[in-house]
């Protein structure tokens, strides 16, 4: 199998590379930068391309050309910026720069429909063709939240999931959107999930319970995919 992870340079990107893939498996990190050096796995090969989403038409074109040879078969989309003072109590969206605006779109959204538009003719090759998109609990009904573009963003993913397992649902398209809450990124899964589990007290998610449950996801037949998976930490109050 092959996975392209984008977004992989850190946090749950980094997890991902880290945690995902069976033996002779290949993962394919994305990120603007390529590590040096590059993690290591004893039974699956890592391999990185360099790709800046902040262009978004540029990256579509260099990813594409990146799998056209060996194809593709799961994309795991796991890039998206939030503003400047997004989840700060002082956080206001009439304080936010038009500037960083257009850029966070560009990246959240515009980047994402061409850099999959691109990436679905490899991915259409494969047996059972799979797309994760990683979205947030703020992208949801109710969130809670107010920050207006990054939720926005988040909101969008699911309307792009929507449409594409309807326009690809005869080619076995599989696409899921994960609905994440806070996450622990400071404990890697080099830590024992038991400990990350008590960083925030119940508030925060250990990176090991998303690498979990994506590991399971592409367990999954041909025949069956989840639509959404909704992930809150336990002591979320909104969920």
């Amino acid at each position: 199998m092959r996975i392209m992870i984008i977004g992989a340079s850190q946090g749950l990107g980094r997890a991902l590379i880290d945690g995902l893939g069976n033996t002779g498996d290949t993962l394919i990190g994305v990120s603007r930068t390529v590590p040096d050096p590059l993690p290591r796995r004893d039974d699956v090969i890592v391999d990185w391309v360099p790709a800046d989403a902040g262009q978004p038409a540029q990256a579509a074109r260099h990813l594409a050309k990146a799998v056209q040879k060996e194809g593709l078969d799961v994309l795991i989309y796991n890039l998206g910026l939030w503003e400047n003072r997004a989840f700060e109590e002082d956080y206001r969206f009439l304080d936010d720069p038009d500037d960083d605006i257009q850029h966070l779109v560009a990246v959240n959204i515009t980047a994402t429909l061409l850099v999959i538009k691109a990436l679905l003719p490899a991915l259409l090759q494969a047996t059972a063709p799979r797309i994760l998109l990683t979205g947030s609990t703020s992208g949801l009904p109710g969130s809670g939240r107010p920050e207006v573009t990054f939720g926005a963003s988040k909101f969008a993913l699911r309307g792009m999931a929507e449409a594409l397992r309807e326009g690809f649902r005869g080619q076995g398209l599989a696409v899921s959107c994960l609905q994440l809450g806070h996450l622990n990124t400071d404990d890697p899964l080099t830590t024992p999930c038991e400990q990350a589990a008590q960083r925030g007290d119940g508030t925060l998610i250990p990176l090991h319970d998303v690498v979990s449950m994506v590991r399971s996801l592409l367990a999954l037949s041909p025949a069956s995919y989840v639509r959404e998976l909704v992930l809150p930490a336990i002591a979320d109050p909104r969920f």
